[in-house]
């Protein structure tokens, strides 16, 4: 049997005790004080009644402790599920009844949401980010395989939750793998935890793949503003940053403007969103980097592909597949498709989940036979680079995070004077694409731009607030009704060239 993640990390960092560690608020944690902690961890959540095939919510920032409380709950045989704490109290509520958990932990400051929490039933309690955790008392959940490690939430296309089941196997295929394969990446690195880790590239990547193979991590809880990435690359000697591009473009202008960050940082390994070659140009000439593009899924815990090196990349496209990855590249009509042409990418390999916690109708709709549908358009050279060409799906990726079309569409109607709303992507410099959302009032109705956006501030996390509201008197339908928000895209993009 293979070793675990909290076995292959304990092997790698008991011998190393006094070994650099974790970079937390200027200061090295060596291993043997994070195994302390890990401990510690261990030992309150067992007092509490954490046991096998039980899951702990963490709506913590980047913390030690999260990389702790992982670790602990590894050990005693359950799992952890990130989630975004800016979410909105109601949209989490959502997750919890999917994932069904044990218990929460938030950070201190936040114990106002934590009484809401223990309101309604489940186990919370606020702790320091570098520990301890205070004693917990869970309520138990309906036990899960053991095998389980990580729950990732994620929206549906509906934007109701839906959980991604990441197993032990799964990360360490894909931690080790990526490691392997990336010929940038050396043994003496120092990586930039800073992506937030409710989102798999960052928990994956940024943290766990320096715990598995021993390396140092600078720990930040978050990005913005961007000079404290800067000063956390300077200071912690930073090697490696795992980045979205709005991460990039942002480090990029902290140095534009005379921040000072070093000579260290050598690769950048960028993902959640197409790249803009400019800043590939713009990080070369000032600040002698490389920048390494790849492509992954929450459902592949994430990579799939990525350029291994400087000398082997094709700016524009995200690199060949990593060892282990099955693919077809079918038509509409699931055909495969000979290289240079466009289909709809299916995976199979060690890093894909099993499928959706507690869901086998979500799980039958994107599997089959083992394999995944990525719901994403891809082209393929000779050589065996992936151009990713668009979603199959409406989906709008923000800054590297997903945001729905029907979520925001939704809170926009819940206005009395909205009839009808239909949200797109629009290009943005920083961010990617930023929501913009088309508007039918309803007969004699009125409502401002200001009001709409106060609503969704209101309902939403704030990297889904439409930044543009149109008001019109109809929308482009399908014969069947359907809103074609192709249309509408295609509409935004002519009115964008005549202006």
């Amino acid at each position: 049997m293979s070793l675990r993640l909290e076995e292959r990390i304990l092997e790698r960092l008991q011998g190393e005790l006094q070994e650099k560690a974790i970079w937390w608020k200027g200061e090295w944690w060596n291993a043997g004080r994070f195994l302390d902690l890990v401990k510690k961890s261990e030992k309150t959540l067992s007092e509490g009644g954490f046991s096998k095939g039980q899951r702990l919510v963490l709506l913590l920032p980047n913390c030690p402790l999260v990389l702790a409380l992982s670790m602990a709950a590894w050990r005693l045989g359950g799992a952890v599920a990130p989630l975004n704490l800016q979410s909105g109290f109601e949209a989490l509520l959502e997750n919890l009844r999917v994932l069904d958990p044990w218990g929460i932990v938030l950070p201190t400051g936040m114990e106002g949401v934590r009484d809401s929490f223990a309101a309604t039933g489940y186990g919370s309690v606020s702790a320091p980010p570098e520990g301890p955790l205070p004693p917990l008392a869970g309520k138990p959940g309906i036990p899960d395989t053991p095998e389980t490690a990580v729950v990732f939430s994620t929206s549906g296309t509906t934007g109701t939750p839906k959980a991604v089941i990441m197993t032990h196997g799964n990360l360490m295929d894909n931690t080790e793998t990526v490691f392997q394969f990336v010929e940038e990446l050396k043994k003496d690195d120092i990586f930039l935890n800073v992506l937030p880790n409710f989102h798999t590239l960052g928990y994956s990547v940024s943290g766990l793949l320096p715990l598995t193979i021993g390396l140092p991590q600078a720990v930040l809880p978050g990005f913005m503003p961007p000079q404290n990435a800067v000063d956390a690359i300077r200071q912690a000697g930073v090697t490696v940053m795992v980045a979205v591009p709005t991460m990039v473009a942002l480090t990029l202008a902290a140095a534009a403007k005379g921040a000072e960050i070093g000579k260290t940082l050598r690769v950048i390994i960028c993902g959640g969103d197409r790249l803009n070659p400019q800043f590939d140009k713009r990080a070369r000439e000032s600040m002698n980097l490389s920048i390494l593009e790849g492509y992954g899924l929450t459902e592949c815990s994430p990579v799939v592909t990525v350029n291994p090196s400087l000398a082997k990349r094709k700016l524009g496209t995200v690199g060949p597949f990593i060892p282990g990855y099955e693919f077809r590249i079918l038509d509409r009509e699931g055909h495969e498709v000979p290289k240079g042409k466009d289909g709809v990418l299916w995976v199979k390999g060690p890093s894909v989940t099993p499928g959706y916690f507690r869901s086998p109708e979500r799980t039958a709709e994107r599997f089959s036979g083992g394999w995944f549908n990525t719901g994403d358009i891809v082209r393929m050279d000779e050589d065996g680079y992936v151009t990713i060409l668009d979603r199959d799906s409406d989906i709008l990726i923000v800054g590297g995070f997903n945001v729905y079309p029907q979520e925001v569409e939704r809170v926009l109607q819940e206005h009395p004077a909205v009839h009808m709303a239909a949200v797109i992507g629009v290009q943005h410099p920083v961010s990617g694409e930023i929501p913009k959302a088309f508007v039918i009032l309803k007969e004699n109705e009125t409502v401002t731009q200001k009001e709409l956006v106060s609503l969704c501030k209101d309902k939403l996390a704030h990297y889904k607030v439409p930044r543009k509201i149109e008001f019109v008197s109809s929308f482009p339908l399908s014969p069947s009704g359907k809103i074609l928000r192709r249309k509408l895209r295609e509409m935004e993009k002519e009115h964008q060239v005549s202006a």
